[in-house]
Order: structure tokens, then C-alpha cells, then sequence
């Protein structure tokens, strides 16, 4: 199997991101197929016993067991690390898969890791339950405080993680200045992309150091398969990262690796029509709700720093109805939006996040991230603008609004 015609890398990071999506890290086999093969196989078979030594020994390049490598596998690595503009990426079974190994391949008891108080209920977890179990220190702030990030480091913090824009509350965290506050103290920076994707923001061009990804969300975006990544530089992702998936195992799987590389053909096209959508949508509800919190609105407390860090804000928004009993009598309402936790979907997509993805915090945990019992997220898809407002007018209608 060999790489396309001009696939050297120093070809194809000269590409376009455009091109990159579609024809970036391609290998074909000798039967010339436009799209990319799909190779279920778990093992690999060799010509003689010193090929076989040569590739275990990292001697020679070549395929030797699909929790190592695998062709379909490697090609959406290489395509996600193009895009990004990182020099190095690994595939992962799910976003949290990728979350975990970002984190725990670099951290062991009594380090000290500072995250975002803002963020999706299982990441959050990893920093409340997961880490302290290990004896690493969890300090959890208010991404969105830039004092806050700094007086939050000890002599031991190695790690900032956080999301930007942040699920459900959309925190916008100021790029430039965490990650260089981070570099400068010689902490590494792990930012979850999921709600943006390099379509919209690339973390790495403001100094960040790791880039974290939910693929099953808007890299696929049709709902099909769970998938995740991890970006950064070939030192981190090489000798960091891979020994510990090596052999825990959080592999990504052909078949679905395939799936994401259909859907990264079409990811920019989608996110930013999306995002288009939801402004939309997002000024209709403005004027009607207690509360937006939308960064594509001129109402949202760093409204002008997303613009400058993002080509465009994202499909997903939430607002508060004040209550559990109004955000349930919207979402019974609906007719064309559909009740669903996920998002990235190119469908539009609500949930109510205190009862769904944050479900398993405390109620003092939520209310400190400011996950209240009234707000609803939303995933805008790509129908037609005009029914996506005229369902939500009815719902609102039927909620009180």
C-alpha cells in the first residue's frame, strides 16, 4: 500500500485546508481506489521473521497489530493532524477516551493539573473523582478569570485543561493568554476542541501545546460512530502519549475511522453553515428568554474575543427558562428538533444538560459551573432556518415565552 502521488508531507502542509480535508494522509493500495479502504484487520502477516523483528523493533515502517497501527486508522491521523496543523495525532476509541489519555499519559501522584470549572459532566469527573484517586491534585477555576489561572499554579502544576467554547455554558477562555501564561511556567495545555473543531479554531496557533477532540461530534457529524483524538507534537504524541495507549488499549476502530474520514470531506462546509444557523436562531430566541449564552451574539461577555479567535462561532448555544418544569415544556413541544444529548450532529439537537450530560454532578457542583435547573443547549443543524424558527416560536410558546 502506498501514499497518493505527491503525498509528502512537505506537499500536502502546503495544501489548502479545503484540500487537506479531502484528500490529506490518502494511501492507496495497487488497485488505485478513489476512496479510502477500509481495512478490518486485526494483524498482519510478514514475508520472513527479520521483517517482522525489524517493524517491533521500530526499524522498519510497516504494520504489525491494529492496537499499534492500522492503515484506515493511520490515514484520519494524518488527515486531523494536517488540519489541525499539528506534526502528530492520535486516533482514539471516544472523545472521553482521548480526554483520559491526554491527561493521565503525563500525569502521576502528586503532580497538579488546574482545569476549567466549566465543562462537559464527564470531563469533569476525570478532575473531581478520577485524578484525586490517583494522588494527583485538582485545583477547578473559572477558565473565563485570567487572574485566576495564574494564581492557581504551585511548584508542581503540570497541566491546564480546559474547553473554549465551554459545554453547556459556552466560556470562551482567552487562548493567547492561558497558553502563554502555561508556557511560561513550563505547564502544558490541553485544550478540548470538540465544540469548534479546526474548522472553526485551531488551538495550537495560539500557543497550546495539546489539542483534545470528541470526533463522534462535529468531525463526524451525522451521529453514526464514536471517535476521538489527540494532537500535538510528534515528541508528545510519539514517546508521551503512545506508550500509554499502547497498552491500554483506547483504539479506534477501521471501521469507524473510516466514517470520520466521510465526514471530515465535509466538515468545514457543515460548521460554518451551522454556525450561520445558530446565530440566526440564537437572535431569535434573544429577545424571548430570561437568558443566551451564545458567543455568536453580541450579548455574551467575550463575544469579541471568540470572534478573534474563532473563523466562526459554532452551532451550539444554551439559554435558561428559569426553570426544570419550562425546559422540559419546550422540549415536549418540539416537533422538528429532536430531544438528544448529542451534538455536532448536522440534525438540530436539544437537551436539557442538568438532567442528561451533567446528570451525575451534585447540584452544588452544577450550580457552581452555572448549569441551572431551567437551561437547555442546542445543537443547530442544517435545516432550513425558517422551520427551525418556526419550531422553536411553537415550543417557546408552549414553555410560557
Amino acid at each position: 500500500m502506498k501514499k497518493t502521488t505527491g503525498m509528502d508531507r512537505n506537499v500536502t502542509r502546503n495544501w489548502r485546508p479545503a484540500t487537506r480535508a479531502l484528500r490529506g494522509g490518502t494511501w492507496r493500495s495497487e488497485h488505485g481506489e478513489t476512496s479510502e479502504a477500509m481495512f478490518l484487520s486485526s494483524g498482519f502477516t510478514y514475508d520472513d521473521a527479520q521483517t517482522v523483528a525489524d517493524r517491533f523493533a521500530g526499524e522498519a515502517e510497516g504494520m504489525t497489530y491494529s492496537r499499534l497501527q492500522n492503515p484506515t486508522v493511520a490515514m484520519l491521523e494524518e488527515r486531523i493532524a494536517l488540519l489541525e496543523g499539528a506534526e502528530a495525532c492520535r486516533a482514539q476509541a471516544s472523545g472521553m477516551a482521548a480526554m483520559t489519555a491526554a491527561l493521565l499519559c503525563q500525569l502521576s501522584a502528586g503532580d497538579h493539573v488546574v482545569g476549567a470549572r466549566a465543562a462537559f459532566g464527564s470531563c469533569r469527573w476525570l478532575l473531581d473523582h478520577l485524578c484525586p484517586r490517583f494522588g494527583i491534585e485538582v485545583s477547578v477555576i473559572d477558565s473565563t478569570d485570567n487572574a485566576a489561572w495564574e494564581a492557581a499554579i504551585r511548584p508542581n502544576t503540570k497541566v491546564f485543561f480546559f474547553e473554549t467554547p465551554a459545554n453547556p455554558t459556552l466560556d470562551v477562555v482567552d487562548l493567547e493568554f492561558v497558553c502563554g501564561l502555561a508556557r511560561a511556567h513550563g505547564i502544558t495545555t490541553v485544550v478540548d476542541n470538540a465544540f469548534a473543531t479546526n474548522a472553526l479554531q485551531r488551538p495550537l496557533e495560539f500557543g497550546a501545546d495539546v489539542v483534545a477532540y470528541s470526533a463522534t461530534k462535529l468531525m463526524d457529524g451525522q451521529g453514526r460512530v464514536l471517535a476521538g483524538a489527540v494532537c500535538g507534537s510528534a515528541d508528545f504524541i510519539n514517546n508521551v502519549l503512545l506508550p500509554f495507549q499502547r497498552n491500554t488499549g483506547p483504539n479506534l476502530s477501521p471501521f469507524n475511522a473510516w466514517v470520520v474520514l466521510k465526514g471530515l470531506e465535509t466538515l468545514s462546509l457543515r460548521a460554518h453553515k451551522q454556525s450561520e444557523n445558530a446565530v440566526a436562531l440564537g437572535q431569535f430566541v434573544e429577545p424571548r428568554v430570561p437568558h443566551i449564552l451564545h458567543p455568536g451574539l453580541a450579548s455574551h461577555p467575550r463575544h469579541e474575543m471568540a470572534l478573534r479567535q474563532m473563523d466562526a462561532t459554532g452551532p451550539i448555544f444554551s439559554f435558561d427558562l428559569g426553570s426544570r418544569d419550562r425546559a422540559f415544556a419546550l422540549l415536549d413541544a418540539l416537533e422538528l428538533i429532536d430531544i438528544s444529548n448529542n451534538i455536532g450532529d448536522a440534525r438540530s439537537l436539544m437537551c436539557h444538560p442538568a438532567s442528561t450530560t451533567h446528570a451525575s454532578m451534585t447540584p452544588e457542583a452544577r450550580a457552581e459551573m452555572g448549569v441551572t435547573e431551567g437551561l437547555l443547549r442546542i445543537n443547530v443543524g442544517l435545516e432550513d432556518i425558517d422551520d427551525l424558527t418556526e419550531d422553536l416560536d411553537r415550543a417557546l410558546k408552549a414553555a410560557g415565552f
